[in-house]
C-alpha cells in the first residue's frame, strides 16, 4: 500500500471504554497463542512494561477481564486470554474484514481525496495515567457541587466532586456507565486500612508491580474485579514505605481529582 492510499483503521469499543485498536488486539491474540506476555511482547516489538501496561488498560476498560495475568518481568508474565478476550479479539478482525470490503468498494467510487475527508476517527486521549470503566451508583446533589460514587467492580469503588452544572451537562445518572480519569500523581500511598485522612477515596489493593525510576517509582495496585491503578511517588517516598510486590496498600486520592468521562 503506497503512503496515499486510502486505508481504513478500525477500532472496537465495549460500552464508554476507550476505543480497541489494532496494536491491543494483536497482543491479546499474541497472548493467546504463546500463553505469556513476555514472548507476546517481543514477537511484536513492545517492552514488557508496555505490554502489561496495555493488558491492565484493557482489563481495566472492560467489565470483565480480557487476559488474565500476573506481571512477571522478563523471565516470566504467564497469561491466559479469557473467553470474554477472544470475544472482542474476532469481533475486531470480523469487523475489519468487513471495513476492507466496504472500503475497497467506496474507493471504486470517490476520488482518493474526497474519500480521505469523508473517514476520520475521534478518539479519547488523555494524560490521566488511570481510566477506570464503572456504574454511578450515587448522585448527591448540592446546591453548586454534587457527589458522583462510581461502583469498578470487586466491591472497589470511587468518589468525585463535579459542579451541578457538569452533571446536569454530562447526563450523569444511576445505573449508567462512566470512565474515572485519574493522573498518577493524583494517587497517594498509604500503609493500613481505615485511615483517618481528608482523602475522600481510599482504595485497597495489592502491590502488583513497582518500577524505580532516577526521582519516582510507578507502583500498580491490584484492586479488584481485574483492575488496577497506578500510583507515581517519588523514590524516596517507595524506600520509605518499602513497598513490595505482594503487599497490600491503601491508595488516597481527593474527590476533585477524579474527573468523569462519559460518551
Amino acid at each position: 500500500m503506497g503512503k496515499d492510499d486510502l486505508a481504513v483503521s478500525v477500532s472496537l469499543k465495549r460500552g464508554l471504554a476507550p476505543r480497541v485498536g489494532l496494536e491491543r488486539v494483536a497482543l491479546i491474540e499474541a497472548v493467546d497463542e504463546l500463553g505469556s506476555i513476555t514472548a507476546a511482547a517481543k514477537r511484536l516489538g513492545l517492552s514488557y512494561k508496555g505490554a502489561w501496561d496495555i493488558v491492565q488498560g484493557l482489563n481495566n476498560l472492560f467489565e470483565t477481564p480480557l487476559i488474565a495475568a500476573a506481571p512477571g518481568g522478563r523471565s516470566g508474565g504467564a497469561a491466559v486470554v479469557t473467553d470474554r478476550g477472544r470475544e472482542v479479539a474476532g469481533a475486531f478482525r470480523r469487523v475489519q474484514g468487513e471495513m476492507d470490503a466496504a472500503l475497497a468498494k467506496l474507493e471504486a467510487s470517490l476520488a482518493g481525496e474526497a474519500a480521505r475527508d469523508l473517514f476520520w476517527s475521534l478518539g479519547m486521549r488523555t494524560s490521566a495515567r488511570n481510566a477506570l470503566r464503572g456504574e454511578i451508583r450515587h448522585i448527591s446533589q448540592g446546591a453548586v457541587n454534587s457527589e458522583v460514587v462510581l461502583q469498578l467492580g470487586g466491591g472497589a469503588e470511587v468518589t468525585a466532586i463535579l459542579t451541578r452544572r457538569s452533571v446536569e451537562e454530562l447526563g450523569l445518572k444511576v445505573g449508567a456507565p462512566a470512565i474515572a480519569l485519574i493522573k498518577s500523581s493524583f494517587v497517594v500511598l498509604a500503609k493500613g486500612e481505615g485511615l483517618r485522612t481528608s482523602a475522600r477515596n481510599q482504595i485497597v489493593g495489592t502491590v502488583l508491580a513497582r518500577e524505580d525510576g532516577a526521582v519516582n517509582s510507578e507502583v500498580s495496585l491490584d484492586i479488584g474485579g481485574g483492575k488496577t491503578l497506578t500510583a507515581t511517588i517519588t523514590l524516596e517516598s517507595a524506600r520509605a514505605l518499602e513497598v513490595v510486590v505482594g503487599e497490600r496498600l491503601t491508595a488516597l486520592v481527593k474527590a476533585p481529582h477524579v474527573i468523569l468521562a462519559v460518551e
